[in-house]
């Protein structure tokens, strides 16, 4: 049997990547709470999943990424409300030095918002913090979800952190449209593949993810394009190859990789730095 028995033990296994970085003296982020919520079974996860420990380091930068860019919208682009979807087991809203004053919300299904709830109840966040329970495929809760948060808040940034690659791409267009119907929705920070990468993590990882309902769909050939479309605009791109390296989180042998792009033509370049990265859309309003 998988050790990944639905999409929501995926949030286990990168909070077991949480809690490797945590453990290091020389950590770019610290998430003293990973260690209890990644748990036996988000362990075992890692254990079992090919190069399950030694392919910590995307996801690990993709955190630390994204903690950069929530702070900085947060901080300079006047966001008074986050809405975070399919949260699983992230705890920015009691780790990062957020104001008091900020409204923050998570949203997923009921077993993990309880999951966490249990675990989490003992420690107090750093702002006004809201959990709610709710499955985002069901598009009449998702609108009604949308309808009142949307009214509640002023500016709005969204958060689908390692979300949107196990959706279809029919299914990522209606949650870009949805999220766009909201018109506190300002700011959408998620991360994309490429389907260069799609298909390499299909290769590796395909087999247990699927085993747990949880394929990889969503790699777009042109993200920019995609999103555009939707009424949103990329405004920050930031590389996962790129960020590895200045933040000192590469792969093993990055520095091959590094030398034979020197050999590489120029589209093949700018199609590398494009396999994967993290990005901050920014609403479009025609």
């Amino acid at each position: 049997m998988s050790t990944i028995q639905s999409v929501s033990d995926t949030a286990r296994w990168v909070a077991v990547y949480r809690a490797m970085e945590t453990a290091r003296p020389d950590a770019i982020f610290r998430d003293p709470y990973a260690e209890r919520l990644a748990g036996d079974q988000g362990r075992k996860i890692v254990e079992e999943m090919k190069s399950g420990r030694a392919m910590a380091w995307p996801m690990i930068v993709r955190t630390a990424v994204m903690d950069e860019l929530i702070l900085n919208r947060v901080k300079q682009g006047g966001v008074d409300t986050v809405l975070n979807l399919a949260a699983g087991l992230d705890t920015r809203a009691w780790r990062l030095p957020l104001p008091a004053t900020l409204h923050w919300v998570d949203v997923d299904l009921p077993a993990m918002t309880e999951y966490k709830a249990s675990l989490m109840r003992d420690v107090t966040p750093g702002c006004k913090y809201e959990t709610i329970a709710a499955d985002l495929t069901n598009t009449a809760v998702r609108e009604a979800l949308f309808s009142q948060t949307g009214l509640a808040a002023r500016k709005m940034l969204v958060i689908t952190e390692g979300l949107l690659v196990y959706l279809s791409p029919e299914e990522v267009e209606s949650l870009a449209r949805a999220i766009h119907a909201m018109r506190s929705a300002h700011w959408w920070i998620t991360d994309v593949a490429s389907p260069l990468l799609l298909e390499w993590m299909r290769k590796s990882w395909g087999k247990s993810v699927e085993k747990g309902n949880a394929p990889f769909k969503f790699g777009p050939e042109n993200s920019i394009a995609f999103f555009s479309a939707l009424g949103w605009r990329e405004v920050v791109y930031r590389s996962m190859v790129e960020e590895a390296q200045r933040l000192h989180r590469e792969m093993r042998m990055m520095w091959l990789w590094r030398f034979m792009g020197r050999f590489m033509s120029a589209k093949r370049r700018a199609a590398t730095k494009r396999m994967s990265g993290t990005i901050l859309l920014e609403r479009i309003d025609r």
